[in-house]
């Protein structure tokens, strides 16, 4: 059992050595790293092409976007499992062989996930998620749950069976954000995942980030709601009348989301705004988005 891990990369120069290094830091469970650059103009490109180790893999993906990265590189990986890491993240010590060792235990899953924690552009820890010693996610047969909500957030924190993977039909190109949400959908409507409850990656905050620059709104996310529940294949595995009810959960979930992530970059005006849009969605949703814009400014 070993691990292809696909690392889509843009402009990435500043980051990409160290999610290089914390890669190859977790040995012989990583069996090939697939680089593909989207249409770098800084040194990405030149600083992967200085490093001699036979596992990594330099593909060019002519700058057509994030998922076709990473469609791109699965399609060329040749290991029964994948990673999809992103190039400004690195993986914590121990990570990859944590996964493999509950995919053996959890035969059936096509999904093995842990959690993560934040740092900032300078890779300093910014997160306090190992204060939530009893944090916990679902396993199993979990497609009702995260239509309702993406609870996954990164791909650096999973690997995914590469055949189950290629039946749920990979990262749709014509999402700009939130693409990875109706993946994560498409593989629980094809089989269970399995959660461990251990912190397995430093996921960088920083300005260029696709889901945390300061420009973002819930508008932005919101197409994705569209595709999800009108996916066929997510649909006929959800309950027949659950599905207005879990699109709603969703626009609140990313509702809540972008409220807590203006807390973070101290947009409170906006966060309130955000807010009080959740209140008239679904008013018994409020005091768990207000919990969460407090965990949010406790930097949890």
């Amino acid at each position: 059992m070993s691990v292809s891990v696909v690392m889509p990369a843009k402009n990435a120069a500043a980051y990409i050595g160290e999610a290089i290094e914390s890669v190859f830091a977790q040995g012989g469970d990583v069996g090939e790293l697939i680089i593909v650059d989207d249409g770098s103009t800084d040194d990405t490109v030149s600083l992967v092409r200085t490093l001699s180790d036979s596992r990594i893999r330099l593909l060019a993906n002519d700058a057509t976007g994030v998922s076709a990265a990473r469609n791109l590189g699965a399609r060329m990986a040749g290991r029964p499992w994948l990673m999809f890491l992103d190039a400004d993240d690195r993986l914590r010590p121990g990570a990859v062989s944590t996964l493999l060792i509950a995919a053996k235990a959890a035969q059936h899953a096509i999904v093995v996930y842990g959690d993560y924690d934040r740092i900032d552009s300078k890779g300093s820890p910014i997160g306090r998620r190992g204060r939530l010693k009893r944090r916990s996610k679902p396993s199993g047969r979990v497609l009702e749950r995260l239509a309702a909500g993406n609870f996954i957030v990164n791909g650096g924190v999973m690997i995914i069976r590469s055949d189950a993977f290629n039946s749920a039909g990979g990262f749709d190109e014509s999402l700009k954000y939130c693409e990875d949400w109706h993946c994560w959908c498409r593989l629980a409507a094809v089989g269970e995942f399995q959660f461990i409850p251990t912190l397995l990656l430093d996921y960088r905050l920083h300005a260029t980030n696709t889901m945390t620059a300061a420009l973002r709104s819930p508008e932005d996310f919101f197409p994705a709601v569209e595709r999800v529940f009108n996916d066929k294949l997510i649909l006929g595995k959800l309950p027949a009348d659950s599905t207005p009810r879990l699109r709603r959960d969703a626009e609140v979930h990313l509702l809540t989301y972008a409220a807590a992530q203006a807390i973070r970059f101290r947009r409170y005006g906006e966060a309130l705004c955000y807010v009080r849009r959740v209140a008239q969605k679904s008013p018994l949703s409020t005091p768990r988005a207000v919990i969460r814009l407090g965990l949010a400014y406790a930097g949890i």
